[in-house]
């Protein structure tokens, strides 16, 4: 299933404001997470100042949040002021979920709101809700491995949390649940897998109403250190040969995804272990741009945001 070639950005200039949830300084966060926010969002921005026909308002450096306002709020009011708005944020605590929401009271969301829908951000918010929606399509998930005689290990990790933050992998069952119940009374909804061994990938998705485009095959590099907390050390971009076998397989998991997820749209992450027996296994969905976008659009010698805005109109300039 491809993107929709016919669907092109409006002629005239479009008003875009990029909100990035950390640099636009709406809350507080570790400086390797402010670092990665700023990367994502210069990268975006870089991208949207190629095209003739947006006009760039960058929340945090072009306009602010007033004192006391609210992201959703200062979002929302920025929005109405905008023809579009693209926002980069995280699942935790719903802040993608909520920032969604207050364009949408804005009105006319499905043209101002650059990303996936409600439902979609609503079910990759929590990593338990996924893999279940996916196993149930038949999309291989670390559920699969649940009784499987030879794995060993089991992470445990915040249910809408983003990338490695909270999450330490634990060497039983036994000790993983243990963990879970003592963040349950701290107040942690918690997700508790299999930790399945294989190389650990991404996949970079364009997605629109007509289906996903693989864009690319990532691999990350995940660490975990000798208390078994896990980090995440960065991504290695388009890692995979056209003509490497499992590409074949990749592009047909692409396809379920977009099948079982419709709401999924514009830049799309999916994090994936390659599993030697039973090949691509799905970790989780982040429904927004990912750190796999720095440096995307030079490696593969194209402008991914003009890509991503021109699927979000229709030829007349509607949506």
């Amino acid at each position: 299933m491809r993107p929709g070639r016919g669907r092109t950005a409006p002629a005239s200039r479009s008003r875009i404001i990029l909100y990035e949830h950390l640099s636009a300084g709406a809350a507080a966060g570790d400086a390797g997470l402010l670092e990665a926010g700023r990367a994502m969002r210069d990268a975006v921005a870089a991208d949207l100042r190629q095209i003739g026909t947006v006009e760039l308002t960058v929340a945090g450096i072009d306009v602010h949040a007033r004192p006391g306002e609210t992201a959703p709020a200062f979002v929302a009011r920025e929005a109405a002021a905008h023809d579009a708005v693209w926002v980069i944020a995280p699942e935790t605590g719903g802040v993608l979920a909520d920032l969604q929401r207050g364009v949408a009271e804005v009105g006319a969301s499905s043209c101002r709101w650059i990303g996936c829908d409600a439902a979609a951000i609503r079910l990759a918010s929590s990593k338990r809700a996924t893999l279940l929606h996916l196993a149930a399509a038949g999309i291989p998930t670390p559920l699969d491995f649940g009784s499987a005689a030879d794995v060993v290990r089991w992470v445990v990790k915040p249910d809408d949390g983003a990338g490695a933050v909270a999450t330490r992998v634990h060497a039983s069952r036994e000790s993983a649940l243990a963990a879970a119940d003592y963040r349950a009374q701290a107040g942690s909804v918690c997700a508790v897998e299999p930790w399945v061994e294989g190389e650990a990938l991404s996949l970079s998705l364009l997605c629109a109403a007509t289906g996903a485009r693989l864009l690319s095959v990532n691999r990350q590099r995940i660490e975990i250190g000798g208390d078994g907390v896990v980090s995440f050390a960065g991504v290695d971009l388009d890692v995979m040969n056209p003509d490497d076998p499992r590409q074949l397989r990749l592009t047909r998991l692409v396809d379920l995804i977009a099948l079982g997820i419709p709401g999924l749209r514009g830049f799309v992450g999916v994090d994936l272990v390659w599993q030697a027996r039973s090949g691509p296994v799905v970790i989780e969905i982040n429904p927004r741009v990912t750190s796999a976008y720095v440096g995307l659009s030079a490696a593969l010698g194209r402008n991914l945001a003009a890509e991503i805005v021109a699927a979000s109109f229709a030829p007349d300039g509607s949506c």
